[in-house]
């Protein structure tokens, strides 16, 4: 039950349940017609600005179909001005195309034959490289087998001595020297030159100290500096003291011997470095050459060899100059006879040349019958009639 002031209500009875709900219904109805009512009066004053918006958007709306179909005459402007510079365009990107193909197969076919010259001078570099090659490895063959040779001491002696024959042989003629030749005191020599007297047979004999000089240029240290050193000049002392005791015999050779070393870098660094020793090689009259000086002093004695035969020859020369003195001087008398025998000749084509001219007068006159004339003229001198008169006719003929 609920009271409210001196109204009690009774929430068992239906009556008094339908009545609160009824009233309830209604007072809520009022309330919601109050809000309508409200609502619409709002939303009256909120379509008002709405409608003039609405009306603006309808003028905006016209407009815009007015722009519209200025916009659709623009675009179909556009759009065949378009058409057209689009076939301007086609146009102009086929005609480039063209000249684009053009150049692209000129430049094409100038780069083929550039690339195919470029191959031709790549191939002839290649096999100028694989011919290049091919001598770099002979050539590493040699100087490996030249290192071998030069690593034994009988194969470098043989080395030496090929070398000294070359070069006597292409200074000298073969009868100027002669290779191995045997000395009175039973040694041999690895060549002998065979100059005259003075200064008499020289010999040249091959000598090639590699070791000590190999033992020099390595040495990193002073002490190795120094032994190596003593070792080259101990070398060379001992060659310079062979050569004097076996090859300088008085009466025999000249007096003095060569020395041969085959490496001109050797012989340079005994000159630059070890000048004493050489100086001693003069003080035992034995001179160190090399290739090089060897060939100029081999040169030197062709002009030897030459002046003693020369002088070797000189009687005979002098003989054959008085033959030639004496053919000459006979040559002279014969030479006299013949301008006589041409001066006499010259003499008698003169007067057979006059005799001529007076016999054709004659028979041209004879021919023109002037008798007169011919009477009147001296007669042919009797010897210019034996002279026209041929041997072996007589004179009444």
């Amino acid at each position: 039950m609920i009271q409210i002031g001196d109204l009690v209500l009774d929430l068992g009875d239906p009556l008094t349940v339908a009545a609160l709900i009824g009233g309830t219904l209604f007072l809520a109805l009022l309330v919601m017609v109050f809000m309508a009512l409200k609502v619409a009066r709002r939303s009256a004053e909120a379509l008002q600005p709405l409608a003039q918006q609405m009306g603006q958007l309808g003028e905006n709306v016209r407009i815009l179909n007015d722009s519209q179909h200025q916009l659709a005459g623009g675009l179909k402007t556009v759009s065949e001005t378009q058409s057209v510079a689009q076939a301007n365009m086609v146009n102009t990107l086929e005609r480039r195309l063209e000249e684009v193909q053009k150049a692209m197969g000129e430049t094409l076919h100038g780069t083929a034959t550039r690339t195919a010259r470029s191959l031709g001078e790549l191939h002839t570099r290649l096999e100028t490289i694989d011919k290049a090659q091919t001598n770099i490895e002979k050539l590493s063959g040699d100087v490996l087998s030249l290192q071998d040779i030069l690593s034994n001491k009988q194969a470098r002696g043989a080395y030496g001595e090929i070398q000294l024959n070359d070069i006597v042989s292409k200074a000298l003629s073969p009868d100027a020297y002669a290779f191995q030749a045997t000395l009175s005191n039973g040694k041999r020599a690895d060549c002998l030159i065979h100059l005259p007297n003075p200064p008499g047979p020289i010999v040249i004999d091959s000598k090639f100290p590699l070791e000590p000089y190999e033992a020099y240029r390595r040495a990193k240290t002073d002490s190795d500096l120094l032994q190596a050193a003593r070792q080259m000049r101990a070398a060379v002392r001992a060659h310079i003291k062979a050569i004097s005791e076996r090859y300088i015999i008085e009466g025999e050779t000249a007096d003095g011997a060569l020395m041969f070393l085959p490496s001109e870098a050797v012989y340079a660094e005994l000159h630059a470095t070890f000048p004493e020793i050489v100086r001693e090689g003069f003080d035992a009259r034995v001179w160190i050459v090399s290739p090089t000086t060897c060939m100029a002093t081999l040169n030197t004695m062709r002009a030897v060899l030459k002046d003693a035969r020369m002088r070797e020859q000189a009687g005979a020369i002098r003989n054959e100059l008085g033959m030639l003195y004496k053919d000459i001087d006979r040559l002279g008398t014969r030479v006299g006879n013949l301008d006589r025998h041409f001066a006499q000749a010259a003499k008698d084509v003169e007067d057979i040349k006059i005799s001529a001219t007076k016999a054709g007068n004659r028979a041209r006159r004879l021919d023109q019958f002037d008798f007169d004339e011919l009477a009147d003229e001296t007669p042919v001198p009797k010897a210019d009639v034996l002279k026209l008169t041929p041997k072996g006719s007589s004179g009444g003929n």
